[in-house]
């Protein structure tokens, strides 16, 4: 009985663990709510509504949610954060208004001290600088809007305060002038300065750039007197066809990639493509590839002659192995490449007819695309001409 009553107890399942409590870089405004709600299992609109309720409550939802603003990270990726809600036009809107409102409305104020006066120029010099300072902090970043937004709202900010400033200038008499119309100027020198930030940014960014390049000249002579002398010497007395030098060669190749490419990705040009190309067949061949480059060529690592270069290296890699080299030249009006191993050769008419490689995927690949494609091979090796005219235009 007991036995049985054990077997049937069900068996406890672990809850899932909580999301983590981030925020999500295409929000409504901050991401606060919607990170909140996913980490909590509840509706959006619930957590939207607990925050209203606490903001009534002597602002305490308020200061929650500028809590949470601070110190919950965004969600992990590389885009920047992008909002739905046009928050800067939301708070130029009630701005325009109470200007107006403040234009009409000087002649009636008994003293610009009054509680309306104060409550009007007030709300409208907080609104306009929050305007500007939300669209020169947050919304200059922001790929739905960008630096052409983020001047439009800084102009129409700083056209308000200034407006508003007059407006009270010219009406302030005595000791009044320094009380209101400090409010405008403030938030007038508020916006204009928050471009100061912006430029502090670029500056601190340029400096950790300049730094991490100084570190990495430092590192890059370092190792070249060090570790890539090593795997020069290991390339040299191994032999190129070795399986130690193929794998030197290839940690070389990468190590200089890291050292001197930088943080910027390179080009997918015809060169550098090749290079990739050549490092890959050494870790699959026995052989080794030096890709030389001369000249200035527009011709892209998508186009035909760079899909026929790359046959025919594999096909020197194949066939013949050892050293192979490429040299590619470039100029104003078409694109050279020799590809030259040191083979025991082939006659081009004894290859079978249903081998395609040199004759379809080499020479008729390079004729249909406008160019041309020879081979030469004989008992001292191989050597493959691809040329390609490029006047008019870009053929890649």
């Amino acid at each position: 009985m007991s036995s049985s009553a054990q077997t049937a107890q069900p068996r406890r399942v672990p809850a899932p663990p909580r999301p983590p409590l981030v925020r999500d870089r295409e929000c409504l405004v901050a991401g606060v709510s919607a990170g909140m709600a996913r980490h909590l299992g509840a509706p959006t609109w619930i957590v939207r509504a607990l925050f209203v309720a606490l903001a009534l409550c002597g602002g305490a939802g308020v200061l929650l949610y500028v809590w949470c603003w601070a110190f919950m990270p965004w969600q992990a990726g590389e885009s920047a954060p992008s909002r739905r809600a046009p928050v800067a036009w939301m708070l130029l809107a009630p701005a325009v208004a109470l200007v107006l409102v403040a234009s009409v409305a000087v002649g009636s104020w008994s003293g610009l001290l009054a509680p309306g006066a104060f409550l009007t120029v007030g709300a409208a010099a907080s609104f306009a600088t929050a305007a500007g300072l939300w669209a020169t902090l947050i919304d200059r970043t922001d790929p739905a809007r960008g630096p052409r937004h983020t001047t439009v709202i800084r102009v129409l900010a700083l056209t308000l305060l200034g407006v508003l400033f007059l407006i009270l200038f010219s009406r302030a008499t005595g000791g009044s002038v320094l009380a209101l119309t400090m409010l405008p100027l403030a938030g007038f020198l508020a916006v204009l300065s928050s471009t100061l930030m912006h430029r502090w940014r670029e500056l601190a960014g340029e400096r950790v750039r300049r730094i991490r390049e100084e570190q990495r000249s430092e590192m890059a002579a370092h190792l070249h007197d060090s570790v890539l002398q090593t795997l020069a010497l290991i390339q040299n007395r191994a032999g190129a066809s070795s399986e130690a030098a193929r794998l030197a060669r290839a940690q070389e190749r990468e190590l200089r990639a890291w050292l001197y490419d930088g943080d910027a990705p390179a080009d997918s040009d015809l060169p550098t493509d090749l290079r990739d190309y050549a490092g890959g067949l050494e870790l699959d061949y026995p052989v080794r590839i030096d890709v030389v480059s001369a000249g200035l060529s527009a011709e892209r690592a998508s186009g035909d002659l760079a899909a026929a270069a790359r046959e025919a290296m594999l096909n020197a890699a194949r066939h013949a192995g050892g050293e192979i080299s490429v040299y590619i030249e470039g100029n104003g009006t078409g694109v050279d490449v020799f590809i030259r191993d040191r083979g025991e050769g082939f006659a081009l008419a004894a290859v079978p007819s249903d081998r395609l490689g040199v004759r379809e995927s080499i020479i008729g690949r390079m004729r249909r695309a406008g160019g041309a494609g020879t081979v030469r091979s004989d008992e001292n090796g191989t050597e493959v001409h691809l040329h390609i005219q490029t006047t008019g235009g870009d053929r890649g």
